[in-house]
């Protein structure tokens, strides 16, 4: 279906196959995205508090510095292989949390279920790099990154709804089933890669460095991921407290921002390439500031409230997705390695945003994390937009 947007120009290969590998990507993207809506809901599961579980959340995230070690790994395997057993691990991790009787074997589950969708998400980016040229990538990669929202849209409501019909683990099960079912799907209908293109990344990665300026990139990830972050983890909870939403009240809101993001990254996969990934990335982090300080001002009314959150939510998708492009050429001749340093410090923001926001969001309400979200998207606009500058003048 989704290969029906890309002209003839592109493989047969990666014309046949971005649906196969999207739809999978959008459920182990539900699978990660399930926890922070309903953190609320997990933490009363666990018999702890909202600041305690943002604490598991938080360390839970930073196993994505890992993220480098998985990538050399990735680079060792074959991208088919890389990408269902990615999806096998995602499939456990949501298993082993649906299973968790304690916070911390909860956090312990998704630190595997993170870095195992590391893995799948590092080998179809370089899926991708060594099918596209660079040029032409920034819209096959918008197209895959639909996932996220489609992830959000039908993934995490559709676990939502069975949260609420049951409970939060078996919220975890259902996602969990999908996954493992496309893991075989995966595996038997992508072609193996040929022999000599993976010992050429291999020889290639050796000796490929990451120029100075593209720390500026990894910078305006961590902002960005920082930024969001600030958000995802409090608005669940900003909406029960202040609101009185129940579970499917919040899960129809996380369906409503499922279309934000999807608007946001079939927009990117028509305009990315076009603009420019640097551009598009700075626009979409720009538009996160007014949004997000208007959800600060109006965090006491439902209707623009929910307005503010659905503008910065999508306009953070459109910026996430130009800029993945971007991570790809950092490191010459190793996609996989660029995309995880740029993983690895999006950890960073994310977990530490987690440990912020939450208890920020507990002692003073929903006003100043979304100020914190202003502050980490201006970094953002300026660190990209500073490497966007120095790219020119070369």
């Amino acid at each position: 279906m989704l290969g029906r947007v890309l002209d003839e120009s592109y493989s047969t290969e990666v014309r046949h196959r971005v649906t196969l590998l999207t739809v999978a990507r959008a459920c182990a993207n539900a699978c990660f995205r399930f926890a922070p809506p309903f953190l609320a809901t997990i933490a009363t599961g666990q018999g702890v508090t909202l600041d305690r579980i943002g604490t598991a959340l938080a360390v839970t995230e930073l196993s994505g510095l890992g993220s480098p070690l998985t990538a050399r790994l990735g680079d060792r395997m074959q991208r088919r292989t890389a990408l269902s057993l990615g999806l096998v691990m995602v499939g456990a991790g949501a298993l082993s949390a649906a299973a968790s009787t304690n916070v911390w074997w909860f956090a312990l589950s998704l630190m595997v279920l993170a870095q195992s969708k590391v893995l799948f998400d590092l080998g179809l980016g370089a899926w991708i790099s060594d099918r596209v040229p660079f040029e032409r990538r920034g819209r096959v990669m918008a197209l895959t990154e639909t996932s996220w929202a489609a992830g959000l849209l039908v993934g995490v409501t559709a676990m939502g709804l069975v949260t609420a019909a049951t409970n939060w683990r078996m919220g975890y099960v259902l996602g969990a089933v999908a996954v493992l079912g496309l893991a075989v799907a995966v595996r038997t209908l992508l072609p193996a890669d040929h022999h000599s293109a993976a010992h050429e990344r291999r020889e290639a990665a050796k000796s490929g460095q990451m120029p100075a300026e593209g720390w500026l990139v990894i910078g305006g990830i961590f902002c960005l991921m920082f930024a969001t972050q600030c958000l995802f983890v409090t608005f669940g909870s900003w909406l029960k407290d202040h609101f009185g939403l129940t579970d499917t009240g919040v899960s129809a809101v996380v369906f409503g921002l499922g279309f934000a993001e999807l608007f946001s990254s079939l927009s990117s996969a028509r305009f990315v390439d076009h603009w420019g990934k640097e551009r598009a990335t700075v626009i979409g982090a720009g538009l996160m500031i007014p949004s997000s300080l208007l959800l600060a001002l109006a965090h006491g009314h439902l209707l623009p409230g929910l307005l503010a959150l659905v503008i910065a939510i999508g306009a953070f998708e459109f910026a996430v997705v130009s800029s993945f492009p971007i991570t790809t050429e950092l490191i010459p001749g190793s996609p996989a390695r660029g995309m995880a340093l740029a993983f690895a410090c999006g950890t960073l923001g994310r977990a530490g945003a987690s440990l912020v926001a939450t208890r920020t969001y507990t002692d003073h309400g929903m006003a100043w994390p979304s100020v914190l979200c202003a502050v980490f998207a201006v970094g953002t606009v300026l660190a990209v937009g500073r490497y966007r500058h120095v790219r020119a003048n070369r």
